[in-house]
């Protein structure tokens, strides 16, 4: 069961300050205007089209981030729909983490390892062949 907190909290941590905590401080850059900020000279996808619109990087941002703490937080409650939650946004994470490069390097670091810990606790020491 530790490992599923741990894989919980870092999941937290992903979802809560990297993904919605990232859109929220990006909110007022857009409501001023960014035209007055150059966005694109803080933040680089190597993707063009994601670079272009960024606006709806944000809301695809907060959208997965909020289904990612909902998913660490089934994890941490040690409830099946969690597990499956939590599987699946690691995976899908670590299939997007190359078109967001260079921030998908951190998010790989923390899917990847948040996944590792999810499947060595769920399967423990069973052999494939027994």
């Amino acid at each position: 069961m530790k490992k599923y907190k741990i894989a919980s909290v870092l999941m937290m941590i992903h979802g809560a300050f990297m993904e919605i905590g990232g859109c929220f401080c990006l909110i007022p850059i857009f409501i001023l205007g960014a035209d007055k900020f150059n966005i694109n000279e803080y933040i680089s996808f190597i993707v063009p089209y994601f670079q272009e619109n960024m606006d709806l990087m944000l809301i695809m941002g907060m959208l997965y981030g909020i289904v990612r703490v909902i998913g660490a937080v089934g994890l941490w409650k040690n409830r099946m729909w969690g597990l499956v939650l939590s599987i699946l946004n690691c995976i899908i994470t670590m299939i997007l983490m190359m078109f967001m490069l260079p921030a998908g390097i951190m998010d790989g670091v923390l899917a990847c390892s948040s996944l590792i810990l999810i499947l060595t606790q769920y399967f423990g020491d069973k052999k494939i062949i027994e």
